[in-house]
Formats: structure tokens, sequence, C-alpha cells
């Protein structure tokens, strides 16, 4: 006999425009659950106010207050549907076992098509991607010497409808729509082995590989890249630990300044280290700095005592705080190179929406992408998430310069951190 779900997952929209939407999530617990509920907040698009989360190690109740980043129309049923997706089975075996039920991976398709170029291509066809609802897994664009541009997206379907011919017509058809005329061939399949061609990212140099993965934050960093939005005040992350509240839990508390998929950053950092979270506050936004306390646990169900840990843990937070996502440009023979990396979960799974977000940026500085790619790349302690953009010169932008170069660092991360 199972539990009834009908209400595991609630929405409750603002009575008035700007009014948060309230999210109810209230289902059988697993550890890193905050962590992909977040996850899926922010790949809708929507900003979290504020929270709250608390359980009792087998059931959790959690609650958070989300509006739209941009006005743009959010796909709440869908949304409903896939947090519903993400909760624990809300069986009888469940509830007493304490396992999740098995998933397969969604199969990956290879969305193909040419045409001709035009600026801020590249954003308008992710765009249309992601109202679709795909999860964009690898990209190849390459731009042909006569102005014609060949792109290959590995795209999984979070509706697990693509199979379907509606399904592969509605996406091109809206592919067609955004493209018009420029558009030359569009072809959808299920990929074979060429997919696993596409995993990992072309070579990078030892020096561009230690700019982009380097632990520690340097100096130059923190009065140039972790700035906060204002510019007026360098961003800054206090973290601390006590374990005198509660004879049980350890308080961990975090303030910082805040940034777009602040919360995902945390739950995320938290779930790779297997911390349990009992109860959580994540409290409103106040001259720009936001405030979380959080009872935890180790998966043991003790509290965090050791020095060791407890530093590591601090400092493993304020470094994901301060530096969620790197950017740098470099040079890449007589070309200019753009490179973005996010850390990848234990799970697999990258930050949603980074493409989306950079082919913004770039559409809004008038750059053109020669070619792109997305690929996996390994160092010592974790895997990461490369998206590679070599970038076309124009009369507007001469990206060798030092000026240029500082500009669209600068849209690029302010436009993934929200700001």
């Amino acid at each position: 006999m199972g539990i009834p779900c009908d209400d595991a997952v609630l929405i409750e929209k603002g009575n008035k425009p700007g009014e948060p939407h309230v999210i109810t999530v209230n289902c059988p617990d697993s550890t890193g659950l905050a962590c992909d509920i977040c996850r899926t907040i922010l790949d809708f698009g929507l900003y979290i106010t504020k929270g709250d989360v608390s359980t009792d190690g087998k059931w959790c109740y959690v609650v958070f207050w989300v509006v739209p980043h941009s006005p743009s129309l959010v796909r709440w049923s869908s949304l409903k549907n896939r947090l519903l997706s993400i909760c624990p089975s809300c069986s009888v075996s469940f509830f007493f076992n304490q396992q999740p039920a098995s998933s397969t991976s969604s199969p990956v398709y290879l969305l193909k098509f040419f045409c001709l170029d035009r600026k801020g291509l590249l954003h308008d066809v992710t765009q249309v991607l992601s109202e679709l609802e795909f999860t964009i897994q690898r990209v190849k664009v390459t731009t042909t010497p006569d102005g014609r541009v060949l792109d290959l997206f590995f795209i999984t379907d979070n509706k697990e409808l693509l199979h379907t011919k509606k399904r592969q017509d509605e996406t091109c058809e809206q592919l067609h729509v955004v493209l018009g005329e420029s558009c030359i061939s569009c072809e959808l399949e299920l990929t074979g082995p060429e997919y696993e061609c596409h995993q990992g990212i072309s070579s990078l140099s030892p020096v561009i590989a230690e700019e982009l993965f380097h632990f520690e934050i340097s100096d130059k960093e923190i009065h140039s890249q972790v700035l906060s939005p204002d510019m007026s005040k360098l961003k800054k992350a206090n973290v601390s630990i006590d374990n005198s509240l509660s004879p049980a839990h350890t308080l961990l508390q975090v303030h910082c300044v805040d940034h777009k998929g602040l919360l995902y950053d945390i739950m995320r950092t938290l779930k790779d280290c297997n911390i349990q979270i009992s109860y959580g506050r994540f409290s409103p936004k106040k001259n720009g700095y936001r405030d979380l306390d959080l009872f935890i646990q180790q998966k043991d169900g003790k509290k965090i005592v050791d020095p060791e840990k407890k530093n590591g843990l601090c400092s493993r937070l304020k470094v994901e705080m301060l530096h969620p996502l790197r950017v740098i440009i470099a040079n890449r023979g007589p070309d200019t190179e753009l490179l973005v990396a996010n850390p990848v979960e234990l799970s697999g799974k990258g930050r949603p929406r980074v493409f989306y977000d950079v082919t913004l940026a770039l559409k809004s500085l008038g750059i053109c992408v020669f070619s792109a790619e997305i690929g996996r790349y390994s160092t010592s302690d974790r895997e990461w998430e490369v998206y590679r953009f070599l970038l076309e010169e124009n009369g507007k932008f001469q990206s060798s310069t030092s000026a240029t170069r500082n500009q669209i660092v600068d849209t690029v991360r302010r436009t993934l951190m929200g700001w």
C-alpha cells in the first residue's frame, strides 16, 4: 500500500503581480533532496527569496518563496511535475527501508541543424530548447568560412517524450520559427557511439587549467572578480560552526553577498560532503546580503566536532560562495577564447542554465561566436563542466584589448550571478 502523493508538491501563486509564489514539498527525506529541489527551481529561472527546511530524518518539509528572474512566463505545472519526479517514492517500503527507487538516465538525442549565421543565433536556439524543457548535455558549434553554422546539441528531455513524433515535430517547428528562412536543415535523432566522442573537452594548456580550476582565491580576484554587484565593496563570505546550541546537531551559519543560485551552491556543497540538514532557514536579502542558519549532522547522525572537518567544510563553502563559477578570457593562437567552468555534483549533474546565461551575455554585447563546445574536465579533486567559446572579432568589439576582455568577463559573470 502506498502513501498518497497528490500533495507532495504544492505551488501557491502570489495574489498580486510581483508577489512571491510559495512552493511546498512534503515527502520522504533523502540526503541531498534540498539540493535537487534548489537545482530544479534554478533550472526554471526562479529566484528563492526565502526558505525553510525541516526533517526528522525520515520525512521532510520544505517551503520556498520564489519569484522569476525575468518576467518570462514560468510553466508552473511543469515545475510541479519536475519536483514530483525528484521526490523519493511515497511508498511504505521507502518509509521503512529508506531506499530510494532506482532511476534510469534519460536517453540522449542529437539535434543537428545547419543554417546561416547571425548575431544572437546561439542564444535564440538555447532559449527555445529551455522553453521546451530540454537539458543541454553537450554542444558542438562550428562556423564555416562562407558564414554558415553547423550546430550539434546533445539534449535530454525533461518531459521524457522526445521518442514521440509529436514531440519531435514540435521541437523542429519551434526551431524553424526562431531560425526563419536562414535554416537550411534540421534533424533530430537518438544518439549513437558518436556521443561518447563528445564527452570530454579538448585539451587545455596547464596554464589555462591552473587559472580556471585553482582552489584558492588570489588577491587579484578578491579585488576584481568577486566584487559585489554595486562594485563599492568587496564580496565577503562568513561561515561559522557552533556545537554549543544543540546536543545532537551542529549549527552552520552563513553570511554573504547574495547571487543567483546561492542556496543551490550551498546545498550542492553539503550534499557532496554527505551532510544531512535537520532544520534550516534562508532569510530574506538585507542590504544585498543573505543569512542562512542550518542545523546539520554527518551521515552517521553525529555532530561535526573534528577540527579538520569543520575547517575543511567552512573553507569549501567560502570558495563555493565567493567563486561558484570560473570565467576567464584566454588566447587560442591568434583567436580569443572565453572559458567558463562550474563544478559538477558527485551525482554527475552540472549547474543549470549556464550556457543560456553566457550566450545571453554575449548577445547583449553584440559578440558573435565562431565556435562553441561543452565538455567535462577532471582535476585531482573534482569534475568540472567547461564551456568554451571562440569569439569573432568585429568593429565594435576588438576582444584582444584588455579593456574589452574585462568588459566581456564582467558582463558574463554578472549575468551568471544575477547582478
